[in-house]
């Protein structure tokens, strides 16, 4: 086993868990084998589970774990409960050297803070980040904060940017990351005195681990203009809330549209084949998974509504970041 990524998995996090957690698993051994679980949660549903696929059992080790955190439970509440849950443990797993990440689908406030209590923060990074994959014309951005800090200085968004281009190195180690910081205009003089502050740090920065393209406006975030794109978590929230809710509408929009039946059968063919390949691109499974950036070691949130193939993607993340060094390239690449 030594050879194997291992990651933790919060097993009891999300709807339809645990029976989701061990389909992913299931899914993502049937394209790669090369890593190795580690399951926190009630043993009993776990054995069961993982005891009916038979191809999975020497992926897997069960760690009991008394109780779990809700998804309806305010991360305060969370912080105050026993260590004995299934999220804390496998967050704990990294500190005692049991594993190299950690993979939860459960409550994501309750997740936020677990991490930072247990974790250490790198140092020089005041706060964590949370970063997410967005599909783009030809490819995938990472986009951060996606909601861990509503407020950030110029610092923060300093350092959410190096932190930013050491993800996206990790995922797509051939590509030079390309950064922008979210705003209001494309002009030096737009924008809050924050962001300002952090454009003109950028502009003359010299550690070579991304190329700096200035600012993006939200209807250019998915040209494929740049890879990185920076903002503090209250704008990045709403813009990926704004950006499922019109991928939602578009897709329900043009698909109740195509049965009213006022299209010929070629027409219809064609519309159906667009469609398609939209649903295939947009499909929010395939980017499942945001990355809490800034502590010693990765966290990967899933989606608490996916299903199996989404916690499938959510694990190729994982193995990708930690094969690909994540922490390590945060620690050589901060900006000072």
């Amino acid at each position: 086993m030594s050879n194997k990524i291992i990651i933790a998995v919060d097993a009891m996090g999300g709807e339809n868990s645990p029976e989701k957690i061990v389909d992913g698993i299931d899914l993502s051994l049937k394209e790669n084998n090369e890593n190795f679980f580690q399951l926190y949660g009630d043993k009993d549903k776990l054995n069961f589970l993982v005891n009916k696929k038979s191809d999975i059992k020497n992926y897997c080790d069960i760690i009991h774990c008394d109780s779990h955190i809700e998804d309806e439970e305010s991360p305060l509440s969370a912080a105050k409960k026993s260590k004995s849950t299934s999220m804390w443990q496998s967050i704990e797993s990294q500190n005692i050297g049991k594993s190299q990440i950690t993979l939860s689908a459960g409550n994501t406030g309750a997740l936020l803070i677990l991490s930072r209590l247990i974790l250490n923060m790198i140092n020089g990074i005041e706060k964590p980040a949370l970063a997410g994959l967005w599909p783009n014309k030809i490819g995938t951005n990472v986009v951060l904060d996606l909601g861990a800090n509503i407020e950030c200085n110029d610092k923060d968004l300093i350092d959410f940017s190096s932190m930013g281009a050491a993800l996206y190195k990790s995922l797509y180690p051939k590509d030079n990351p390309k950064i922008a910081l979210l705003n209001v205009g494309l002009e030096e003089i737009k924008g809050h005195d924050e962001i300002k502050k952090a454009h003109q740090h950028l502009k003359g920065w010299t550690k070579k681990n991304f190329e700096f393209h200035g600012y993006i406006e939200g209807n250019h975030i998915m040209d494929g203009n740049v890879n990185v794109i920076v903002t503090d978590g209250f704008t990045g929230n709403i813009a990926l809330k704004t950006a499922e809710g019109t991928a939602n509408f578009i897709t329900k929009y043009l698909k109740e549209n195509l049965t009213k039946g006022l299209l010929n059968k070629i027409s219809l063919l064609f519309s159906y084949n667009v469609l398609r390949r939209f649903k295939e691109q947009f499909d929010p499974r395939k980017y499942n998974g945001a990355i809490l950036l800034g502590l010693s070691g990765p966290v990967v949130k899933s989606h608490g509504s996916t299903d199996s193939k989404g916690l499938a993607n959510s694990i190729k993340m994982c193995n990708k970041i930690v094969k690909g060094q994540l922490i390590e390239k945060i620690k050589k690449y901060l900006v000072n």
